[in-house]
C-alpha cells in the first residue's frame, strides 16, 4: 500500500446519446454477459494501491450501478467501491469525486485521483501503474496513443483551414491522473467563461501552463461511443 492516499474515478455519467435509440446509458449495455461498467470497474477494484473506487453515475442510475456492483462484484472487494452523483459536466463530474473523497476519506496535499472513462473496458494493468506514478511524481498525466489519422482543421466545418503535422499529434485516451487538490484549485480559479471551452480534466492544467505528461496507451483501450464499436467489444473480449 502507498504512502499517498490514491483513488480510482470512474466517470459514469454520459448518457450515450451517440449509441443511437438505445433504453439505457451506454455504459450499462453488455459486452462478454456483463454491464461495460462492470468490466471497467474490475480493472482497479483489484489494485491494492486504491483506497477506494469512486463511480459516478447520473442520478437515475445510481441505485442500479449498486445493484450492478453487488451482483458482479466479489463481496470482500464491494466495501472498497463507492457510487455517487455525477455532475452536468464531464469536469463537474470530476469535482463531485474530489469532493466525495474529501467528505468521506480525507484529501491531503499528495492525495492522486485516476480517472478512467466507464466505456473504456480494455484498460491495461500497466496503463493504471503507469498513471499512479506519474500522477504521484509530476502532478498530472495523460494516456495517449500517436494519430494515425490525418487530422484536419476547419473553424466553419466546411472548408479546411489546416492540417497539422501528424507526427506531433496524440489521441488521448483515459486514464487521466491528477493530484487532486492541484487540479481543484485550479478549475476553482477558471472563469466561467474558460470553464466554457474545457474538453476534458487535462485542459484544465494545460490552460494554466501546467504540464500534463504521456502515458503511452494502447489502440486497443477503446472508447466505446457507436454500435460499431460494441461489435468491436465483443470481438475483444472473446479474444482475451
Amino acid at each position: 500500500m502507498s504512502d499517498t492516499n490514491i483513488f480510482a474515478v470512474v466517470l459514469a455519467g454520459g448518457s450515450g446519446n451517440r449509441m443511437g435509440n438505445i433504453e439505457r446509458p451506454k455504459q450499462f449495455l453488455e459486452i462478454g454477459g456483463k454491464p461495460i461498467i462492470i468490466h471497467s470497474i474490475e480493472k482497479f477494484v483489484v489494485h491494492d494501491e486504491f483506497e477506494a473506487v469512486i463511480v459516478l453515475t447520473p442520478k437515475p442510475w445510481t441505485s442500479h450501478t449498486r445493484d450492478l456492483i453487488e451482483k458482479y462484484i466479489p463481496g470482500p472487494m464491494q466495501g472498497k467501491l463507492a457510487v455517487t452523483e455525477g455532475g452536468v459536466t464531464r469536469n463537474e463530474t470530476v469535482m463531485n469525486a474530489i469532493k466525495y473523497i474529501e467528505g468521506n476519506y480525507g484529501l491531503d496535499e499528495e492525495t492522486v485521483i485516476v480517472t478512467h472513462d466507464s466505456v473504456r473496458p480494455f484498460v491495461s494493468n500497466r496503463m493504471i501503474e503507469e498513471n499512479i506514478r506519474y500522477a504521484k511524481l509530476y502532478g498530472a498525466c495523460d494516456t495517449v496513443v500517436p494519430a494515425t489519422d490525418t487530422i484536419v482543421e476547419s473553424a466553419d466545418g466546411t472548408v479546411i483551414d489546416s492540417i497539422p503535422e501528424r507526427k506531433t499529434l496524440y489521441q488521448g485516451q483515459t486514464p487521466q491522473s491528477f493530484n487532486a487538490v492541484k487540479l481543484r484549485n485550479i478549475y476553482n480559479a477558471l472563469t466561467e467563461e474558460e470553464k466554457q471551452t474545457l474538453t476534458d480534466a487535462c485542459k484544465i492544467m494545460t490552460m494554466k501552463g501546467e504540464k500534463v505528461y504521456m502515458v503511452q496507451g494502447d489502440t486497443a483501450n477503446i472508447k466505446i461511443t457507436y454500435p460499431v464499436d460494441l461489435k468491436l467489444a465483443e470481438a475483444l473480449i472473446g479474444g482475451i
